[in-house]
This record gives C-alpha cells, structure tokens and sequence, in this order.
C-alpha cells in the first residue's frame, strides 16, 4: 500500500522516511545553491544544506502490511509530481512545523481537493516554539475527525506511530464502493 509523507519545504519528510524504512532508503536529495536562492524559502530552517528534488522512497511492513512511502519534495516547484505520488495511495501524512505552520496549508488543501484521507503530524524541532494540540488543530483549521499528533521524525518509534496511526484512521472509514 502506498502511503505519502508530505509538507512543506524542510519540514523532515526525508528525515521520517529515513528513520522509519526497513530498507535502505532512495532519495534524491541535491545541495541547495545559488540558483535556489529567492527561490526556495529557507526561513525558519536557515542551517538545511540540501533538498529533495524528485521524491524520497522507503518501505516499511506493520502488522504484515507492506507501505510503500514516497516521500514528496517540499518546493512548490516540484509539486507537479504529487499527483503521481497521490494517485492510489491509501492516504498521507502531513508534516507540520510550528515555526512554519502556514506552510503546511497547501499540503492539506492537496490531499483535501483529492479526497486523499491524511493524518498531520507535527514534527518536533528543538527551537520549534509547542502548542496544545487544540491550539494547533485550530490555527490549522483541522476537522475534529482527522488525527493530529506530534511526532519526531529522527526516532523510528515515533514516525512508526504515525504509520499505525494513520492506518487506524484508514480502518475507521467507511467503506465506498
């Protein structure tokens, strides 16, 4: 089953399919330049060097199911692939983070447009300003019914909860023929 990591640009969407893949991930990561510079909005995430510039791709089995995760580029530049990656897909994972929470907007209205259900998980930075997660479901305009939790991408424990998490959520909705 395909599941999407999406989010803004530097948010952990590589870090997340890194942490959490049982397999060596693929990811086509490319050292920010010059060229990139006004392009790509590095404001709030001054010290990233680099960027996903195609997609990141892991897999990870829960309960015996397979996931196979593609972890989208953050720049809206590249956002014509994300409806390949969306197209299937049993649903995605959001990445928020609460010192760019604006950004994560345009990924929510994406899988929203799409009728792709998804969860958003806010990934811990360690200068990330915390709020409750009612402060963030209301700034974010969040539904009641979609899960939001907090997460670190750099710890497999934690993206993996996010996994089962959206799974669970998958399992709750009601099936259409």
């Amino acid at each position: 089953m395909k599941v999407v990591i999406a989010g803004g640009f530097g948010v952990g969407k590589t870090t997340f399919v890194g942490s959490v893949s049982e397999i060596d991930p693929l990811n086509t990561e490319a050292t920010l330049t010059q060229a990139s510079s006004g392009v790509d909005d590095i404001t709030g995430v001054p010290t990233k060097s680099t960027t996903t510039v195609a997609f990141d791709f892991g897999r990870r089995t829960v309960d015996g199911i397979t996931l196979y995760l593609f972890g989208t580029p953050g720049q809206n530049r590249f956002w014509y692939m994300w409806e390949d990656m969306a197209r299937g897909a049993l649903g995605a994972i959001v990445l928020a983070d609460t010192r760019r929470l604006d950004d994560c907007f345009a990924s929510i209205d994406f899988f929203e447009r799409r009728d792709v259900p998804f969860i958003v998980a806010v990934n811990a930075f360690d200068d990330a300003p915390a709020y409750s997660s009612g402060d963030l479901r209301d700034a974010i305009g969040l539904p009641p019914n979609v899960p939001l939790l907090q997460l670190d991408a750099r710890e497999a424990g934690s993206s993996t909860h996010a996994l089962i998490e959206l799974l669970e959520y998958r399992l709750r909705q009601p099936v259409t023929a």
